[in-house]
């Protein structure tokens, strides 16, 4: 893919948008319906100062004609954004991979209320590299080892042990006591998504997530588990605790989704991303990381 005609501004790569099938008298009028939530003076000032341009690097201006099918970048802006008060640590760096131990209420990447206050936006902050992308997700909520990839022309390897299930994954949760079950124990179930927006629920049919359940050590009023996830979906560790009846501790969605919590950070998740293995596809090394984290 060429280079984005708008250099990365602060951490923060330009976004970019198809114009679609329609018609539009220009290309202000387009923008303000496409996005509401942005007043017209922002975007006037935005390409007053040259930051709203198609794929040439050609300033567009309010009156610019409307021309499907075109592509033009901007930065996303807010107005307004909370600090989150923990910070991430970086575990390892090579030519290829960035390992970071990611603190709880820290979003991956940019989406909705957050821009700058997330890990990838403050990584690309201090190091300056644009290419600089996550080759798999951790929830806001929780915490732990993560990986991005570095390197445009190595990321399909590494992404493609994440996509054959080729990476070990051991997280650690505190939850309930749990008895009636010899440890450890396979839970599997069929997850789909719930009726609240990114939320999953269980379903009957077969099986299509599957998590090994362990006890690491039993604490006066939980225990933790020691979870070892064998499919990827959503939320899924979240969701199979919360069916055995033993939801991990602060989950606000699982059982029962709880009204948003905002800018509280007073009560983490109580789930860790505490270890990821793998056999690195270049040089057939054993990589393995720990979080330097504990619940």
């Amino acid at each position: 893919m060429a280079a984005a005609p708008l250099p990365m501004r602060d951490g923060v790569a330009p976004s970019y948008l198809w114009l679609p099938e329609g018609q539009w008298p220009d290309l202000l009028t387009f923008l303000l319906e496409r996005f509401p939530g942005v007043a017209e003076a922002s975007w006037r000032d935005r390409m007053a100062r040259g930051e709203v341009v198609d794929a040439d690097g050609v300033v567009l201006m309010p009156d610019s004609a409307f021309r499907r099918g075109m592509r033009i970048f901007y930065y996303r802006e807010l107005e307004a954004e909370t600090p989150i008060p923990f910070q991430e640590e970086v575990l390892f760096m090579d030519e290829h991979l960035l390992v970071v131990d990611k603190p709880h209420f820290l979003p991956m990447i940019p989406s909705g209320r957050f821009l700058h206050e997330t890990l990838l936006v403050r990584l690309k902050k201090k190091l300056g590299e644009q290419a600089l992308t996550p080759i798999h997700r951790l929830d806001r909520e929780t915490a732990g080892v993560v990986i991005f990839s570095r390197r445009e022309d190595s990321r399909g390897a590494y992404q493609s042990l994440f996509q054959q299930r080729e990476i070990e994954k051991e997280y650690e949760a505190l939850a309930p006591h749990l008895s009636g079950h010899e440890f450890p124990f396979t839970y599997r179930s069929r997850m789909v998504e719930g009726e609240k927006f990114f939320t999953m629920k269980e379903v009957a049919g077969e099986p299509n997530s599957e998590t090994v359940i362990d006890v690491i050590e039993q604490r006066e009023a939980a225990t933790l588990y020691r979870l070892l996830p064998h499919t990827g979906r959503q939320h899924q560790l979240r969701v199979h605790l919360a069916a055995l009846g033993i939801p991990i501790i602060n989950d606000a969605f699982y059982p029962v989704a709880l009204p948003c919590k905002q800018d509280d950070v007073s009560s983490p998740l109580k789930l860790l991303a505490r270890r990821i293995a793998f056999n690195d596809p270049f040089t057939g090394e054993r990589r393995e990381f720990l979080s330097r984290r504990t619940l």
